[in-house]
């Protein structure tokens, strides 16, 4: 049968390695998601690096596209030559504000800052408080103030640019109001051509509306789980289903032929440790009933050949019989020779009678009740005692005998009565299907722990196509079972030695000068047996 290959653990741990994979995945994705959409936010949020920016050589060479690189997720700059935009980061940016209107920003380099409130004055004319803080290193504050009316003229006091009026633009660019949302600075530089430029700072923080138009995309990215949810699981039910429903398909398909009466095997077919043990064990159970249905075939064939057989046995002497006792009582055997004709039939009914006698003997012992009543025997005594009362019977049928039997005691448990039938059965066969002038062996010995008792001749010998199957039952000498004798002998003998706990075979080679020898091997018995 083939094994299937180790190559998958248990369910449990399929399972195991499936829960933590789908839980690491799902991890995976929250991560990925998170850390792009953090990305996301951190570039938004992301500070203009303004110092960078004004130490790097390409703003001093005129190469300002790469200070886009310093502008941040919240930065922009624009550069200006005489007033007049040269380029910018973002297109909001004043094409010619002016030099005058640019120098009114916050230097980026001051610490300092202007806030305007709106007043009144004493007639109810509506004015605008203008305040420009500076803090110095040594943390004091200087504070300029200016009195604006509508038209952005100063009626009171001064912010130290040298203007008495503003225009609407440069008033946003002195306010820092120009942008909504946005700070400006300011920072001039000298080109590498040695022409004076000016570049301004905006630094933009996402107002109210951005940051609520944030917190519902941020609400909806998590709805991207969904999806990804149920990719995921989708993908790790198609993979278990794979890993376990296949082979279950397989074991399921091949449970189904065998239940329609089709020998199948499962064979290698995947799958937890757990799924390819259950097809083991149906191949397994699958070879043993088909092992069932050859030996009960095998039964079948020989029940049928034992009734045969029986009928064979039995008809022969029971047509002898019927034909005599009719010939006897119909006055057609003339009356000198009806004493012979009687003696045929008692002959014939003595056969009836012996081959009654052996299927007896041979269904009891063949019957699961059969027992045997032992005891502790010496088996060489035993045997002596044997070849003594079967001497004259072997004498007289023309053989001869040669023991081989030691002095020294060799103890077993033996049922005598059936250990003799054992014996006769052999001897018997011995006399019946050998010539005369044969020589019948007998020895027992001690071998290897258990006593050993051989019953040889060197007679004609029993051929090799009958040698492997002289132990069953109604083997004879020949198929046409023109051979005296049942048949039943040895398959008496066998099981007789079974219950003694030994065994009995035909011995594959024989020792020099035998042509059939059965061994009968039994376990010695102990001294408290």
């Amino acid at each position: 049968m083939k094994r299937n290959k180790e190559h998958t653990g248990g369910l449990f741990r399929l399972l195991a390695v499936h829960v933590v994979l789908f839980t690491l995945t799902l991890l995976a994705i929250t991560a990925v998601v998170l850390v792009a959409w953090g990305a996301a936010l951190a570039n938004l949020y992301r500070l203009p690096d303004w110092d960078a920016l004004l130490a790097s050589d390409a703003l001093r060479e005129g190469n300002y596209d790469a200070l886009r690189r310093y502008t941040g997720g919240s930065g922009d700059a624009a550069v200006y030559g005489g007033g007049t935009l040269l380029w910018s980061s973002a297109d909001d940016f004043d094409a010619q504000p002016g030099e005058d209107t640019l120098a009114l920003v916050r230097p980026y380099e001051e610490d300092s800052a202007v806030e305007a409130y709106a007043t009144e004055s004493a007639d109810g004319e509506p004015r605008t408080l203008v305040l420009r803080r500076t803090y110095a290193e040594d943390g004091t504050e200087s504070v300029q103030a200016a009195a604006l009316d509508g038209a952005h003229r100063v009626v009171w006091g001064s912010l130290g640019d040298g203007h008495t009026s503003y225009t609407q633009a440069e008033y946003e660019y002195l306010t820092d109001t120009r942008f909504d949302g946005g700070h400006l600075a300011r920072a001039d530089f000298t080109g590498a051509d040695g022409k004076s430029y000016t570049v301004l700072l905006r630094e933009t923080l996402p107002g109210e509306a951005e940051a609520l138009r944030l917190y519902g995309l941020t609400r909806r990215i998590w709805l991207l789980f969904v999806p990804l949810y149920l990719a995921d699981a989708g993908l790790f039910i198609w993979w278990l289903r794979r890993r376990i429903a296949r082979p279950l398909r397989k074991l399921n398909d091949a449970v189904a032929a065998q239940a329609a009466g089709h020998s199948v095997r499962v064979g290698d077919c995947g799958g937890p440790r757990e799924i390819r043990r259950i097809a083991e064990s149906f191949d397994r159970f699958a070879d043993r009933l088909d092992a069932s249905e050859a030996e009960r075939r095998r039964l079948d064939a020989g029940r049928q050949k034992l009734i045969a057989d029986i009928s064979h046995d039995l008809k022969t002497p029971v047509t002898v019989i019927c034909a005599g006792v009719d010939a006897v009582c119909d006055s057609k055997v003339p009356p000198e020779d009806v004493p012979r004709a009687l003696r045929v039939i008692r002959q014939r009914a003595d056969t009836l009678a012996r081959l009654v006698d052996t299927f007896h003997e041979y269904s009891k012992t063949e019957h699961p009740d059969f027992t045997l009543h032992c005891e502790r025997t010496d088996v060489c005594e035993f045997v002596r005692e044997y070849l003594a009362a079967k001497y004259d019977e072997i004498s007289m049928a023309g053989f001869s005998l040669e023991p081989d039997i030691p002095d020294a005691p060799i103890f077993c448990l033996v049922d005598r009565l059936q250990f003799t039938r054992a014996l006769d059965n052999l001897f018997s066969n011995a006399l019946r299907h050998n010539r005369l002038g044969t020589v019948l062996f007998a020895d027992v010995a001690e071998e290897n722990g258990a006593a050993v008792i051989r019953v040889a001749d060197n007679g004609e010998g029993i051929p090799p196509a009958r040698r492997a199957h002289i132990f069953e039952p109604f083997v004879t000498g020949d198929d046409a079972r023109s051979s005296p004798g049942s048949g039943l002998g040895l398959s008496i003998t066998r099981r007789i030695v079974e219950r003694h706990g030994g065994t009995v075979e035909l011995a594959a080679r024989t020792a020099p000068g035998r042509t059939t020898e059965f061994v009968i091997t039994l376990p010695l018995a102990g001294e408290e047996e």
